[in-house]
Formats: C-alpha cells, sequence, structure tokens
C-alpha cells in the first residue's frame, strides 16, 4: 500500500488563475534584527481580507525604556477653550492678580523652588476654580451585530473562491470585499 505525499510546501499566497504560488513564509526584516526570528508560520485558516495567507513570525525583542516616558504624567488637562469666554476670562485674571498680589506681600528672601512652586500652584487653583478640567473623548463601539454578519458573507464567498477558483467566485469575492470595506467605513465614520 503506498501513501500519497503530502504537500508540505504550500505557498504563503494565493493567486487569482489556478497556478500554484511558489512564495514560501517570507518575512522581510532588516540584517541587524534577522537574528532575533524565532519561528515563522503561516496561517491559511486566518481571514485577513488578502489573497495573501496570514504569516506570523515569534521574535525576540529588548526593548530600552527611556527615563523620561517611564516617568507618569501626573498633571492635569485644563480646558482651555473656556478663556474665550470673556466672563470667565475676566474672573481668572482677577484671581490671578490677588493671588500674586499677596505672594507680592510676603517678605523674606526665599528658595527660588519654593517661589516657583508658589507660582504654580496659584495659577493651578485660580484655573481649577474657574475652568473645568479637559474632558477625554469616549470611543463608542462600531463592531456590531451587522458587522459580524458583514464578515460572515465574506468568509463565504472566499471559501468559495478557494474550492473553485472560477472568474465569477473571483468577481463575487471583489464585490463582497467592497462591500465590506464600505460598510465598515461608514460605521466607523458615523459612530
Amino acid at each position: 500500500m503506498h501513501l500519497p505525499e503530502l504537500d508540505v510546501q504550500l505557498p504563503a499566497f494565493r493567486l487569482d488563475v489556478c497556478m500554484p504560488g511558489d512564495q514560501i513564509d517570507h518575512i522581510m526584516i532588516d540584517r541587524r534584527r534577522h537574528t532575533r526570528i524565532l519561528d515563522i508560520r503561516s496561517f491559511r485558516g486566518a481571514d485577513c481580507d488578502t489573497d495573501h495567507y496570514l504569516v506570523v513570525a515569534k521574535l525576540e525583542e529588548s526593548l530600552a525604556v527611556r527615563k523620561q516616558a517611564a516617568q507618569k504624567f501626573d498633571g492635569e488637562r485644563y480646558n482651555m477653550r473656556k478663556l474665550n469666554d470673556l466672563g470667565v476670562k475676566d474672573k481668572y485674571q482677577i484671581k490671578i492678580r490677588i493671588r500674586f498680589a499677596a505672594l507680592e506681600t510676603l517678605n523674606g528672601v526665599e528658595n527660588v523652588n519654593r517661589a516657583w512652586e508658589n507660582v504654580k500652584e496659584n495659577i493651578k487653583t485660580s484655573a481649577r476654580e474657574n475652568q473645568s478640567l479637559h474632558e477625554w473623548k469616549q470611543h463608542k463601539p462600531w463592531f456590531d451585530k451587522e458587522c459580524v454578519d458583514y464578515l460572515d458573507q465574506r468568509k463565504q464567498a472566499k471559501m468559495q473562491w478557494i474550492q473553485d477558483p472560477s472568474r465569477s467566485h473571483v468577481d463575487n469575492l471583489k464585490n463582497v470585499r467592497c462591500n465590506d470595506c464600505r460598510h465598515f467605513r461608514n460605521k466607523k465614520m458615523h459612530t
């Protein structure tokens, strides 16, 4: 009994025509980092919305942490657009003048750092009293059940194309991809 040989060298992409591909698990990396590649695999079942198959590489990477990036930013952001309102702007200027007038009445030789801390605190407290903190935008989720249905439709069209790469299936897949991309783009813009 003779078992047929398995085609282990499968291509990493599929052509529109019925010819087998000749590229196998390639990934581009510069010469400096080529020794960091641990493993490369192609996942033919992953849906990447392309004629290529997904190629994944495991890399060994060493990260350098910069000293400035390691420090956490604990500052507060203020809503500076409120200063465009003349009433808020006038109140802010009055509070700053009063606080700095109180600083000028202090006598004695102080440390430069202590003087700067006083100035900074005066500006911050005046800003907190007259302006609200900057509100961060909350991103709304745009991927819903309708998007899942579009993805399922695209997967079915791709499976038909893989099983029978005829011209009609290729055209069907292109149309489905175009509709999917248009739908996803509209969903992102309107949420």
